[in-house]
């Protein structure tokens, strides 16, 4: 029998498994992957400049595309580095199968250098993780780890290689099939709840569809339109959930939750059926459990059974792929007469419409309706912070644009590096980043890894010289005490207690049209409203590498409406004096 070493059937099993780009950072301990990586030509290797960038990339390759993101790093730092970037996937149900290298087995547990137990680390942020011991279960365990990552719940794997079984020589094959004792993800749909979730349904005088993430990813979103277009049933969304049916669509009502629209919120409130597709209910959409949907029947469609009943108790469980059971919905589906509730939902948009103040300078909602206006076709990836909102609230989505966010976790840093990886995946789409100054400046380093590899992504910074969410929080609830969020604070220039900007702030650290300059990336600085068309034009134009435009916004935007955390999501705020 042929054997061949541990890093070649490294090799061959991605190339099995279809992998045509592998994110990678190269260290001692995994060098003999890398020199097997380098002698073939159908697996792309990409270096970007930091561990988190990297894993952040697979990721968002992994969302834009819906396959399986591959990441490689070195034992140690290399490994502990993407931890963060694992617990994003992990929320989010991402599908990732990260290898991470390790001291050889004979070290391990002796406090070697740059040894780790990563499997440890990440035991609860992973769906699976396992240390190869062995050379011979090297290939089964690749094979499974593939499986794992992408059915069922999608999620992120990681396997620990040591350095002696990578150099081991064993059995070149590499299995056909998956065979897992106790990992059996549900393939129907318990016909019988689906039915009771049903007559709930269509007995109700004011139905209500929740969409989370998971309907996203089962990729179900025609169907689904096709269930509300006949049943004529409004849909509100998580901000994950946003795009399950287009975002200008009659039916659809807008987001709910903490920064969702009033109609949404009033919508949760007042239906007596709220059936839900995909999501965990988590609190950024509840508000305070005991007045969540107070006069509601609840029906609960989700692949995790674990997240059915969890955060609020539902009245018909369905464990189900969100795809599936809207494809059965469908063979039942009815016409329901929901024209007066329809009306009540419209009265709540007219009385309380989304809408930014726009006679304060660059306004954040001018800049992304022009986004809407300029690119018919898009993949928008988002930061953390105000802009994420701001993205979630006016960012009209299609099934020609998509948007890619941390939502579970919620990771600044997390948008350049994504969308890196998303053009990557789509090296022919337009991808617009929109982050905050201070995520951009979290993992700005990969703005080379663009620049290396000429691609054309349209970097926007949403630039207000603060960490904005936060800073939101202490002028509508801390009395404007600004602790840590100004990033234009210098020691023994400002004063130790300040109410926001003056004439006399510093200048903002860094410049950062000339940072992406100085990577060799165009950059861009708009300050008056009138330069955002021809900005964003301008960026478009430049499909030779990566264009950054900062965009100086007003400190004192803030995202309306909002609820204060525990509370109900009927108590919102208007206005930025906190009423």
């Amino acid at each position: 029998m042929q054997q061949i070493s541990g890093a070649k059937l490294f090799v061959n099993a991605l190339k099995e498994e279809g992998v045509d780009k592998i994110f990678a950072y190269p260290g001692a301990v995994v060098a003999d992957l890398f020199d097997e990586i380098g002698k073939q030509d159908d697996i792309e290797l990409i270096l970007p400049r930091h561990e988190q960038g990297l894993i952040h990339a697979a990721d968002g390759y992994a969302r834009s595309t819906g396959r399986v993101g591959v990441c490689l790093v070195t034992s140690g730092p290399g490994a502990t580095n993407i931890v963060t970037g694992l617990a994003n996937a992990n929320y989010d149900s991402v599908p990732l199968v990260c290898f991470t290298g390790q001291v050889p087995t004979g070290l391990i547990g002796n406090d070697a250098f740059q040894e780790v137990d990563i499997i440890g680390i990440t035991r609860n942020i992973c769906k699976y993780g396992v240390t190869v011991r062995n050379r011979e279960d090297l290939g089964r365990i690749i094979k499974e780890a593939f499986y794992i990552a992408r059915t069922g719940k999608p999620g992120p794997v990681i396997i620990d290689l040591p350095k002696d079984v990578q150099v081991a020589l064993g059995p070149k094959e590499y299995p056909e099939k998956v065979s897992i004792r106790g990992y059996k993800p549900p393939t129907d749909v318990h016909v019988g709840q689906l039915k009771r979730g049903f007559k709930l349904l269509k007995s109700a005088k004011r139905p209500l569809f929740l969409v989370g993430g998971g309907l996203n990813i089962s990729q179900a979103n025609n169907s689904f339109l096709k269930l509300v277009e006949t049943m004529k049933i409004p849909v509100i969304t998580t901000i994950m959930g946003r795009g399950a049916i287009p975002s200008n669509h009659p039916y659809f009502v807008g987001n709910a939750g903490m920064h969702g629209a009033y109609a949404s919120n009033m919508a949760l409130m007042g239906c007596d059926v709220l059936f839900s597709i995909g999501t965990r209910f988590n609190d950024r959409i509840t508000g305070d459990l005991n007045e969540f949907a107070p006069g509601a029947k609840i029906v609960h469609i989700d692949i995790d059974t674990s997240a059915i009943s969890r955060n609020v108790c539902v009245d018909i469980p369905i464990v189900a792929d969100a795809g599936l059971a809207i494809e059965k919905l469908l063979e039942w589906a009815i016409p329901m007469d929901t024209g007066e509730w329809m009306n009540t939902i419209y009265s709540w948009k007219e009385e309380r419409p989304l809408e930014m103040r726009k006679d304060k300078g660059v306004c954040p909602q001018l800049i992304l309706e022009k986004i809407n206006e300029l690119f018919p076709k898009y993949i928008a990836v988002t930061d953390v912070g105000q802009h994420q909102m701001w993205c979630t609230q006016y960012l009209e989505i299609n099934s020609d644009r998509q948007m890619l966010t941390s939502g579970g976790l919620g990771v600044m840093g997390f948008g350049l590096p994504a969308a890196i990886g998303a053009q990557f995946g789509n090296p022919e789409a337009t991808v617009i980043c929109v982050s905050g100054d201070g995520g951009a400046q979290m993992n700005i380093q990969e703005m080379s890894t663009a620049v290396c590899h000429g691609l054309p992504v349209i970097f926007c910074i949403f630039n207000n010289s603060y960490l904005g969410m936060v800073r939101q929080m202490q002028q509508l609830f801390y009395g404007k005490r600004y602790v840590g969020t100004c990033l234009r604070r210098r020691k023994g220039v400002c004063p130790d207690q300040c109410k926001g900007p003056g004439k006399d702030c510093p200048e903002y650290s860094p410049d950062f049209v000339r940072l992406a300059e100085s990577y060799g990336a165009l950059g861009l600085r708009v300050t008056d409203p009138k330069d955002i068309e021809s900005a964003l034009k301008e960026a478009a134009a430049n499909r030779k590498g990566p264009t950054l435009i900062e965009f100086i916004i007003d400190t004192d935007e803030i995202v309306l409406p909002m609820v204060k955390g525990g509370n109900p999501i009927s108590n919102m705020i208007f206005s930025p004096k906190g009423n």
